[in-house]
């Protein structure tokens, strides 16, 4: 192995050891389709050259869920100046004195019907300020304390990462050290052989020391990496299902928010019921785990778990 293979080297690496090493790490198959199952290796482009973290994949499938929901607020927020400008217009109609003098029963029919407007401008006004308050608020707020946690959890992950990498690199040398001062014994030995001199056989005591405190580093090593592979897997784990925490509380919040958006457009508007009778029916579908597997399939990177390292 050469350390030039960079944090990508580690995966191949585990992937030789995982015929010959028993010692894996434990099953944490909790549930189908769960993310902290399917993200382990990173994903490669067509030029089978690492290009994303496993990890980064699930984050950026957070992330672009934080923007639907920013883009969601913003669908909402168009719907509310519509309803705003249309009670607006509906408003000043009812004001106007168009066919005012209109008599009789026929104009008083006319009258209740201009008076009308400014009732049905009322109605769609308390409509529009409903909405900013119980749907495009809380989405706005959701979004932003989303955000967040996501960013807490990425910097944490990265950390990791950078240290594991850190550790491989040192075990990596420490390997090339031991394996270099094993050629040196060897050499002098093998000069012993022809020369029987006291010079070489003090070499030889050095050459010795040298290659088991080169065997001893790299135990060292090895362990540190081993350390270090553990708190990330073990991060991996907890992070991703608290990942997988938030998007189901991002799927549940939108609908109930979504819900209440076609709560409010009923009572505005019983007259116009079948335009969010599909919408209704589609939201009592949403089903947060099928979506997940769907997209695990569509999206995972690999089931290899990482394993502990043998000299």
């Amino acid at each position: 192995s050469s350390s030039s293979r960079g944090f990508s080297g580690i995966y191949s690496f585990l992937t030789s050891l995982q015929d010959t090493n028993t010692h894996t790490q434990p099953t944490w198959h909790i549930s189908k389709s769960y993310y902290c199952d399917y993200f382990w290796t990173d994903k490669k482009d067509p030029q089978g050259t690492t290009s994303v973290a496993g990890f980064e994949v699930l984050l950026q499938k957070q992330l672009k869920g934080k923007q639907m929901q920013k883009e969601m607020a913003e669908f909402i927020r168009e719907r509310i100046k519509i309803e705003e400008e249309y009670a607006k217009n509906l408003s000043k109609l009812s004001q106007s004195p168009l066919a005012a003098q209109e008599e009789g029963t026929l104009g008083e029919a006319w009258a209740q019907l201009k008076r009308s407007c400014h009732d049905e401008a009322e109605v769609h006004l308390k409509f529009s300020n409903k909405l900013q308050c119980e749907v495009e608020k809380p989405l706005l707020t959701f979004r932003d304390n989303f955000k967040k946690e996501l960013k807490k959890y990425d910097h944490h992950i990265i950390d990791l990462r950078k240290q594991l990498a850190s550790r491989f690199a040192g075990v990596e040398k420490a390997r090339k050290a031991l394996a270099d001062r094993q050629k040196d014994l060897e050499v002098k030995t093998q000069q012993l052989d022809i020369k029987h001199m006291n010079k070489h056989e003090e070499d030889i005591k050095k050459a010795r020391r040298k290659s088991t405190q080169a065997g001893d580093d790299l135990m060292h090593n090895v362990d540190l990496y081993n350390r270090a592979q553990s708190k990330w897997f073990e991060e991996m784990v907890t992070t991703s299902l608290e990942l997988e925490r938030l998007e189901v509380e991002r799927v549940e919040m939108i609908r109930q928010n979504l819900r209440q958006y076609t709560t409010l457009r009923h009572e505005t508007d019983m007259f116009n019921q079948s335009t969010v009778e599909p919408v209704d029916q589609l939201l009592q579908s949403v089903d947060p785990a099928r979506d997940r597997e769907l997209w695990v399939r569509e999206h995972k990177t690999g089931e290899l778990r990482p394993v502990d390292m043998d000299i």
